[in-house]
């Protein structure tokens, strides 16, 4: 083995590993950054930024039908190939990242491609190579998409998240395993673009982590598009004759040419030998603290620290992690009020806790909603409108825990409930405001004043 030295290493160069080296780097820190795929991650290449060209292009056909029950006359043919073209332009360069390496390098950081293995809480291995990090280790290895042991699926050629965003051509028809956000957003992106799609989810309802409600409204839009949905069973086989799946759900047969698994993300705590830290894992995740430590000497931030699978939350968590290994006073972190948006048409966002959540944790809980239809905005916007504001409040301390808004911006409109969440702005004041006419996000006047407080 060669022996080489850092200050700190840095395990996994996705949305957060690649922060966190880069800004070390920059602050004058010998930093090793370890990566054996693409530096940037999933979100850059196979996430959260060519998934969301593709839903744009799918929302803009959508649009273009409404058209006759608005202003005229149109005829809309969808063509998929100038959406796979912009995603190897645009973004992910055709999944070559030498951009992102050479921005890393430029910073003075040193890369390394391969496999980081855990050897010790302050050496990591890739082949035969070790790096010993005299000040920190940072793990940020992320996720892999999680794949059932189903009777018949192994060895099939099903897609994950990856395929369906890599495909050139939209097939005939498609089974997505799985109806969270991943498999929802896809399945209405794909069925836009002309594929006949179904939907298999074991859970009780589509986006399950979602309030009921939001859940419901999603699922009413996809089926008025055409989309078959099955919840409240899993599937419990799959064969593949050479050009068709077929999926066995409860008593029913689902057909499709192409089968997409999107049931959920696996941490990646196996693969870089994280027994070797010594602490108990949480479903898999490794345990961290305000300041993003697992153990002394050693952090984790983004998935593999099971706080949250976003992009966002990577970046919040590598400037906690950054601050705590440069020694800079700052905040540890809050997680009271975290964001998601799913992507959807109409889009779901929601902050802090649902219902449910607020309720199991023994809140007083007072709840208020209102319609985006029946708001100003909504009514006007007319096609494609459906969605909700709700809110929910603590009713002793006078301030909400939590939000959803599901709408045509519902993701925009989250931003306002948001930082009334974290902020425990007081209802009184979120009462006696000016709200913009005529907005969506008016609603939210509409919905605080339901809560009865």
């Amino acid at each position: 083995m060669t022996e080489h030295r850092a200050e700190v290493v840095v395990l996994g160069m996705g949305p957060g590993g690649e922060d966190v080296a880069g800004k070390l780097a920059e602050a004058g820190l010998d930093v090793v950054g370890i990566e054996k795929q693409l530096v940037g991650g999933e979100c850059p290449y196979w996430g959260c930024v060519p998934s969301k060209m593709m839903i744009r292009a799918a929302d803009a056909i959508a649009e273009g039908r409404r058209i006759p029950q608005l202003a005229g006359t149109s005829e809309v043919r969808s063509d998929f190939a100038p959406v796979a073209q912009r995603i190897r332009d645009e973004a992910t360069d055709n999944w070559d990242d030498q951009v992102a390496a050479d921005r890393f390098i430029g910073k003075g950081g040193r890369l390394v491609r391969g496999q980081g293995r855990l050897v010790s809480r302050d050496t990591v291995a890739v082949g035969d190579d070790t790096y010993h990090a005299s000040r920190a280790v940072v793990i940020a290895a992320g996720t892999h998409a999680s794949i059932p042991a189903i009777d018949g699926l192994a060895g099939t050629p099903f897609w994950t998240n990856r395929e369906a965003i890599a495909t050139t051509e939209i097939p005939d028809s498609l089974i997505v395993m799985g109806g969270g956000a991943i498999g929802a957003e896809l399945a209405q992106a794909f069925a836009r673009f002309g594929s006949t799609v179904t939907i298999v989810e074991g859970a009780d309802r589509i986006l399950p982590p979602e309030e009921p409600e939001a859940s419901q409204i999603v699922a009413d839009v996809l089926s008025a598009e055409g989309l078959t949905i099955h919840t409240g069973q899993f599937a419990s086989k799959v064969t593949h004759d050479g050009s068709e799946f077929t999926v066995t759900v409860g008593q029913q047969l689902v057909r499709g040419a192409r089968l997409l698994v999107a049931t959920g993300r696996t941490p990646n705590t196996g693969a870089i030998g994280a027994d070797v830290l010594g602490v108990e894992l949480d479903h898999g995740y490794l345990p961290v603290d305000e300041h993003m430590q697992v153990v002394p000497g050693v952090y984790a931030v983004g998935d593999i620290a099971g706080k949250g699978a976003f992009t966002h939350m990577a970046m919040y968590e590598a400037a906690i992690c950054e601050r705590s290994i440069l020694g800079q006073p700052g905040p540890g972190a809050d997680y009271s009020a975290v964001s998601r948006v799913t992507f959807t048409d109409p889009e779901v966002g929601s902050v802090g806790m649902t219902e449910q959540q607020a309720r199991e944790a023994g809140i007083n809980v007072a709840v208020g909603s209102t319609s985006v239809p029946t708001v100003a905005r909504g009514w006007i916007h007319k096609v494609g409108n459906e969605g909700i504001i709700k809110v929910v409040a603590d009713a002793d301390r006078g301030v909400l825990v939590g939000a959803t808004s599901v709408g045509p911006t519902g993701g925009e409109v989250l931003s306002g409930l948001a930082v009334a969440v974290r902020a425990a702005v007081p209802i009184a004041t979120l009462k006696d405001m000016v709200y913009a006419y005529p907005t969506i996000w008016r609603g939210i006047e509409t919905a605080v004043h339901d809560t009865g407080l």
